[in-house]
This record gives structure tokens, C-alpha cells and sequence, in this order.
């Protein structure tokens, strides 16, 4: 669309500007790339991440809403994280990002902080900053219908239900660290704090409506290349039979059987409790399927999302999800099977607006705390928080989003937690940030993307659990470190390319660098080889890397991985005996990726034209070597 939306919340004013030059773009792209090039531009690395001179931005790239192109749906966001203080992206799909261009804007940058909670209203390349008083302390499903009723009048009832928000929930205001952005009620840029950001700034929520289109460089080469794309996804089990039937919690059984399902805070990696949460269990008794499909991302040829409705009290409600990330975080993380509690769990995430993941992990951090003696029992005011509790796992949802009791412990993320009570070999995270569903003791090069992730704690950094797990783009031996540094830069890079463009991950089941650049070229106009697609994730890596160099002094020391993980062998299952050897992998990883204990040289920084950066760590005194 060609621009970017600046609002200084503090001034109450917007300004519309143009993209960078063709230049700029093309070495980052757009969305998680265009994000950490501005940032380093205009966010100061040593900056509150919850003060004023932090800034959000909400990024498209150039994929996104084309029409035609599979998974194109998505958006991100980046900013400071105020859990892990590392520069940070959080990616979301739905309907959110393609109305975002069809409303005539590629990004929106918001700054400063608000004297009093706004909403922005975007429609049709008109920007209005409105007042959010009276949308303050309400979650986010109830702050989407009142703007869609508010909006109504102005624009026509029909027309007002495809307005597309983007907003917090009380969870974001009251600053929970890993407080979620929800667009759509049930689409989450869940991890790091985003929505804590936003709650700083007094920013309630961002509505958008459109009738643009973003246009495509190349027609027939286009069509040509989405004809290609689309027939690799339905030759792929994965994208056409898998996720399609039983969306990402068919997941459940195939972690567990490997070995590598965390369970009771990681202490194994066998769940006993497995066929009851899994996603086969999902689409028997709670799935609705018509629901499902509407619940589908925007140009999604996978249609992986769910749609559930639990009947039942205590746990009654309906809603998108859960996804296999929250069945596991409330359910083997916390040793509970049932999932009729799991859901509600999900959707009171969704609608106080919490990141699921940080969410039921650090509840599995805080049992096992309990289990030790290091939790004053006043501090639970009554509830049974033990393992496998379906009642603590939903009440703890609400006590954190709105730092209740021990809830406001548990907001401050399970790594201030451990600390607090003297135990931070309790916290399975990395850089702050709690780890995912997967025990890399079984995956050792998931372990090292585990430690070398630069937002913390992610899965999504390198998905080797695709190699390493489910043979995707063929298997390898998931016990070995060989050849993994190597396996393990390529996916960071490409990984790094596709959150630029914005498309889904779930595409690289079936596509590759090749089809990426195929794709970005046929959009934009521009000549990208497979080749330069690595280069430019290499930008972005190192980039990102160096932002928190500066920040916290990121390096080596950051690079590990809990001490359990490295030092306890996993006590059963296909994993029996195995721990992460980090160590024969890293120096290789640095080496492949030109670093010096964890921090890019002058060199390798200066040949991905990044001079104007390593000058700046050279200022303070960092650069290696």
C-alpha cells in the first residue's frame, strides 16, 4: 500500500508517511524484518519496555492479503519485550492483517503514551484517534462488539460487522508480562508482552475496514507461481490430510509417542494422561466444524483452526482453540487431562487477553514450587494448586490477568517467579521467556534453536521438530548433534524471511526458499534468488541479535538452556537417558553464523551492510574480538 500509519499517543496526533525506499525494503522485507530494522532506528535498546520511549509496531509485509497466495493472512507484532527485554516479534493470523492494507496501510507505528485509553479507527485510508474510557477494564470480546456497535450508525450495521479489532484485555492494562494482542477474539500475537506494551501507551484497540487492494508486480508469473505453490500443499500430508483434520493438536499423540511431550514442568516427557487432550479427543466430543471454517485464516488453503463449544459446567463456554501449544501448557505441563478445563482456560485467555503458553507453564512453574514447601500457603487464599488441579489451571487465569493475590506473581512470567522464592532451576525458560511444547532432551537440535533464539523461550525461531520429529523435509536422526548448527541457521534464516513477508509457517511443510523467492519476486517486481532469501534472514538474525547485545549484553552466557535440561536425563520413554548436549554444537553454530561467544564481528555485520550498526556496538563497547 506504500504507507505507514505514525500515531504519537502523547500529542494525540497521527501522521502518514511513506515506506522506506525500495532499498530498505528489499534488505528486510517488511513485517518481522521492516520491524527490527525501525526499531533499531527508533527504539532506544536500553529503553523501559513499558515506558514512553518504547515504541509498537504493528507490521504487514508484502504477501500479506494478496489474494491467491496460501497462508497470506497474517501480520506481526515487534516491540521491546517487557518479559525478556530482547528486541521481539509476535506473529497473528485471522483477518486482522490483510484489512489492515485493504484500510490502506502496510504498518502503524504507535509512540509514546496516551494521557487517557484510545482506540484508532483506520477505514479507507482515514485515521480517527478516539476515546477508549469507556472501553477500559473490558475484555476483549466485549471491546470488539462495542466498537462494532459504536461504528455502526456511521457506516451501516452490515458493513460494521467486518470490522476487523485488534485489542487488549485486562491483562495488557494491568501490565502482566506476558499480557497477548488478540485481533479477531481468538487470534493471538500471544508471546512476549505485546499486549503489556499497549497497555503502557493506553492504547485499548485498533479497528480497521477497507476496500483497497494491494496490487502484484508480475500477473502471469503470479498466477503461475500460487498454481505451483497451492499443488505442493496438497501433495503435502501435512498441509492437506493432517492439520486440515485435526488441526495442530494432532500434535498430542505424535510428541507424547516420541518421548518429548513435557510433563509436570519438564520433569519427563511422557504425559499418561495424552489420548484424553489430544486432538483426535478435541474433534470427537467438543469440535464445531461449521464454526471452524469461519474461524479460518484469511486466504488459508489449510484451514487448520478450531472452533470448540464444552457443554458442561463447570467449564462451559465456546470459542477458537485450543491450539496444541495450550493443550499442552494446560494440560501435561500441569499434569491435568482434562479437557473441558483446558478449553476454558483457552478462551478466558483469549477474552482477558494472555499469551497461553507463558500462561499455563508458569502455572506449572508455581505447582511445582507448591510441591517444594517455597509458597506461604496464605498466598493461595484456599485454591488446590497441584498437579493435575482442572480448578487451579482456570482461576489462576483470572487471578494473574488481573494481579490478583498470587496472581500478580505469576504475572511477572515463571522466571521472576522461580527467583522470588529462591529457586530458578524451577523456571524452564531461555532468556526469560518459558519454553514450549517440546522437551529437546529428544530433539537435540531443537535444543540449540531453543538456546539461540533471540526473542527467548520458541519453538518458532527453528522448527526442527519438522526434521528431527516429523521427517519434513526428510528425517534425521533427532538424537544426534551432527550436521545440526547448520540445519539449524538454514531454518532460523528462512523461519526469519517468512515472518518478513508475512506468511504462515505451516507453508514451510510444503514450501521452501525457492518457492519463498519465487513468490516475494512475482509480488514485488524484484529479481530474489534463493540464495539472497538466506541472506536477507541472515540480516535480520544478526540484526536482531545485535539489538540485544545492546540491550542486556546478549552473548554466550545467554545462550543455554535450563540446567535440568542439560544435566538430567530424561528420566523414560523413546528419550530414556538423553539430556541436550549444547555444548557440541555451539561454537559450531558460531562459527557458521560468524559470531564470537554469541555476538556478531564487525565482519560478518559490515557484509550484510550492517556497518551503521556494528559502529554503534563498537560506541559501547561490544563487538567481539
Amino acid at each position: 500500500m506504500g504507507r505507514i500509519l505514525r500515531v504519537n499517543l502523547w500529542r494525540n496526533k497521527y501522521y502518514i508517511e511513506p515506506l522506506p525506499p525500495e532499498t530498505v525494503l528489499r534488505s528486510w522485507i517488511g513485517g518481522r524484518g521492516l520491524g527490527v530494522y525501525l526499531a533499531l532506528k527508533e527504539i532506544d535498546p536500553k529503553a523501559d519496555p513499558l515506558g514512553p520511549r518504547n515504541k509498537a509496531f504493528v507490521m504487514t509485509g508484502p504477501i500479506t492479503g494478496v489474494a491467491g497466495v496460501p497462508e497470506s493472512g497474517r501480520w506481526c507484532s515487534v516491540t521491546k519485550s517487557p518479559l525478556t527485554d530482547t528486541i521481539h516479534d509476535s506473529q497473528s493470523g485471522g483477518k486482522f492483517g490483510p484489512e489492515l492494507k485493504f484500510a490502506g496501510f502496510d504498518a502503524v507505528i504507535l509512540e509514546d503514551v496516551s494521557e487517557k485509553p484510545v482506540y484508532l479507527w483506520i477505514h479507507d485510508g482515514k485515521v480517527e484517534i478516539r476515546d477508549a474510557t469507556h472501553l477500559w477494564g473490558k475484555d476483549v470480546h466485549a471491546t470488539t462488539d462495542i466498537i462494532q456497535e459504536e461504528l455502526a450508525p456511521e457506516i451501516g450495521r452490515d458493513e460494521a460487522k467486518k470490522i476487523k479489532v485488534l485489542a487488549i484485555g485486562p491483562a495488557g492494562e494491568n501490565l502482566v508480562r506476558f499480557a497477548a494482542l488478540i485481533n479477531d477474539k481468538s487470534r493471538a500475537a500471544g508471546r512476549g508482552g505485546h499486549g503489556a506494551v499497549w497497555g503502557s501507551k493506553k492504547i485499548k484497540a485498533i479497528a480497521v475496514r477497507g476496500h483497497m487492494k494491494p496490487k502484484v508486480a508480475k500477473e502471469e508469473v503470479f498466477k503461475e507461481v500460487v498454481a505451483k505453490m497451492v499443488k505442493k500443499h496438497r501433495e503435502s500430508p501435512v498441509t492437506s490430510e493432517g492439520l486440515p483434520k485435526l488441526g495442530t493438536a494432532i500434535l498430542v499423540n505424535i510428541i507424547n509417542k516420541a518421548g518429548i511431550f513435557p510433563t509436570r514442568n519438564f520433569r519427563t516427557g511422557v504425559f499418561e494422561g495424552a489420548e484424553k487432550i489430544s486432538g483426535e479427543t478435541l474433534a470427537e466430543k467438543y469440535l464445531d466444524k461449521k464454526k471452524s471454517i469461519e474461524e479460518s485464516c484469511w486466504g488459508c488453503v489449510i484451514t487448520c483452526a478450531r472452533y470448540t463449544k464444552i457443554k458442561n459446567s463447570p467449564f462451559s463456554g465456546e470459542g477458537g482453540g485450543p491450539e496444541y501449544e495450550t493443550i499442552w501448557a494446560f494440560g501435561a505441563q500441569t499434569g491435568t487431562d482434562n479437557l473441558e478445563a483446558i478449553s476454558k482456560a483457552n478462551f478466558l485467555c483469549n477474552e482477558l487477553g494472555l499469551d497461553t503458553i507463558s500462561m499455563g507453564h508458569t502455572i506449572g512453574t508455581l505447582m511445582e514450587l507448591v510441591e517444594m514447601g517455597k509458597i506461604p500457603p496464605e498466598k493461595l487464599r484456599g485454591l488446590n494448586v497441584k498437579w493435575g488441579s482442572p480448578e487451579a489451571i482456570v482461576e489462576l487465569v483470572w487471578r494473574t490477568a488481573y494481579r490478583s493475590g498470587i496472581g500478580d506473581e505469576l504475572a511477572e512470567g515463571s522466571w521472576r517467579l522461580a527467583n522470588k522464592y529462591g529457586a530458578p532451576e524451577v523456571s524452564m525458560s531461555v532468556r526469560k521467556q518459558e519454553l514450549p511444547a517440546y522437551d529437546p532432551r529428544g530433539a537435540q537440535g531443537h535444543g540449540l534453536a531453543y538456546a539461540t533464539s533471540n526473542r527467548g523461550g520458541c519453538h518458532l525461531r527453528a522448527y526442527m521438530i519438522s526434521p528431527e520429529v516429523l521427517g519434513v523435509p526428510s528425517l534425521v536422526d533427532r538424537f544426534s548433534t551432527k550436521g545440526k548448527p547448520a540445519l539449524v541457521k538454514e531454518f532460523q534464516d528462512v523461519f526469519a524471511v517468512i515472518d518478513s513477508m508475512v506468511v504462515c509457517k505451516f507453508s514451510s511443510f510444503a514450501i521452501w526458499d525457492e518457492d519463498y523467492a519465487e513468490i516475494i519476486s512475482a509480488v514485488t517486481g524484484w529479481d530474489i534468488s534463493k540464495e539472497e532469501v538466506h541472506r536477507i534472514g541472515e540480516r535480520i538474525y544478526n540484526a536482531e541479535r545485535a539489538f540485544n547485545v545492546l540491550s542486556f549484553g546478549d552473548g554466550r552466557e545467554y545462550d543455554t538452556l535450563p540446567k535440568r535440561l542439560l544435566e538430567e536425563p530424561m528420566p523414560e520413554g523413546p528419550a530414556k537417558g538423553h539430556v541436550v548436549r549444547l555444548n557440541e554444537m555451539l561454537d559450531e553454530y558460531y562459527k557458521l553464523r560468524g559470531w564470537i561467544d554469541g555476538r556478531p564481528t564487525r565482519a560478518k555485520l559490515e557484509e550484510l551492510g550492517l556497518k551503521w550498526v556494528a559502529d554503534r556496538l563498537e560506541e559501547e563497547g561490544l563487538l567481539p574480538g
